[in-house]
């Protein structure tokens, strides 16, 4: 059983694939070809916003987005612990203290309520992640950054593009939103691909520019840079998948929520997913004890396993000592050494859903 079944996806879309590629190869503009504009055009009207900037990664999402907002040495970025080390990754490269505030037990999502009491002088941006699918408590997150100066809110949506929030979509809920094309995505390319969200005309224009080296025109280079262009290829290679995209996150949610109705009565801890949104599932996480032999019974199964994410980034080596902890951080400390990911994808069969759920039963047992 594959953890994420991309072989599927691509056999239903095999043909319209072909077409988008073969399209691309024959006008040869590899590079910001007709595509990127197509693509950018409908995935601003699908977020809901009046801008939307393809990039070469989410990574690139993210750096991006602070560069366009100028963070300086010492600026200090409010964000999650518990999260892939990218969302900390660019506040440091570009010489900022990326700030930990704990999560929710239940949701694994950063704490809204304990944002306010890390806000210094130094605080430049505010950048939640929404983990797992579902969008953070972004209302109130964007209502305390306004009581404060207006500090830009960055939702680090790389695991959520397609979920809703109150009645909007994930990525046009903040001045910035960033996602991510990786593969594995709710909406993945067939290589790196990211892209950026926002409102803002004079943000947008910088982030156009920044992605191409600072450029202005070509040759004009007006600010600091970088190459962070999405290639023409991946751009298809998306707008063929889009074609698909909303019947996969109806999908995605009936299937997490099977898997929620499956495991009731078992030793587990499902994620809650809040009333007034819901969850794309980009991995199906429950928290348990004993993971360690849990998931050896389910590898030797052949069910596959992962965990996202083993260790906080306040206790990685590469950001103990380059960020700013102003609390304990018992609840990602926690999650970190109960979290489990089940296999998940818009193409799993009830059938494998049921084989993965005995196999817990008796590895729970």
């Amino acid at each position: 059983m594959p953890f994420i079944d991309l072989k599927a996806q691509y056999a239903a879309l095999k043909d319209r694939i072909a077409q988008r590629m073969q399209a691309v190869l024959d006008h040869g503009q590899y590079i910001m070809g007709p595509e990127v504009k197509e693509l950018e055009t409908k995935l601003a009207a699908y977020a809901g916003v009046k801008h939307c900037i393809t990039v070469a990664s989410g990574t690139e999402a993210l750096l991006i987005a602070l560069m366009a907002l100028d963070l300086q040495p010492g600026d200090e970025v409010i964000i999650t612990p518990f999260t892939f080390a990218a969302t900390a990754e660019v506040i440091v490269l570009l010489g900022g203290v990326p700030v930990f505030v704990d999560i929710e037990p239940d949701s694994c999502n950063i704490d809204a309520r304990l944002i306010e009491a890390a806000i210094t002088p130094r605080t430049r941006a505010i950048m939640p992640v929404s983990l797992y699918g579902q969008v953070a408590d972004m209302d109130e997150i964007n209502a305390i950054a306004a009581r404060h100066g207006h500090i830009p809110v960055i939702e680090d949506a790389a695991q959520s593009f397609g979920a809703s929030y109150r009645g909007k979509k994930s990525c046009g809920l903040s001045t910035w939103g960033a996602t991510s094309f990786f593969p594995s995505k709710p909406l993945g390319c067939y290589g790196d691909g990211g892209a950026l969200f926002t409102d803002d005309d004079a943000l947008a224009q910088a982030a156009r520019e920044i992605r191409v080296h600072g450029q202005s025109q070509r040759y004009t280079h007006t600010r600091l840079g970088v190459g962070g262009r999405m290639d023409t290829l991946q751009c298809a290679i998306v707008l063929a998948k889009l074609e698909r995209f909303d019947w996969e996150i109806q999908q995605r949610l009936a299937i997490g929520e099977r898997y929620q109705d499956l495991m009731a009565g078992l030793p587990v801890q499902r994620l809650a997913v809040r009333g007034n949104r819901d969850c794309v599932w980009a991995q199906f996480t429950l928290q348990l004890g004993d993971r360690e032999a849990v998931i050896g019974r389910l590898n030797a199964a052949g069910i596959p396993t992962a965990i996202h994410y083993p260790k906080p980034l306040h206790l990685q080596p590469a950001y103990a000592q380059r960020c700013r902890v102003p609390a304990p951080l018992p609840h990602a400390e926690a999650a970190a050494a109960r979290v489990l990911s089940l296999p998940m994808s818009a193409d799993l069969q009830p059938a494998q859903q049921d084989q993965v759920i005995a196999a817990l039963r008796a590895a729970l047992a």
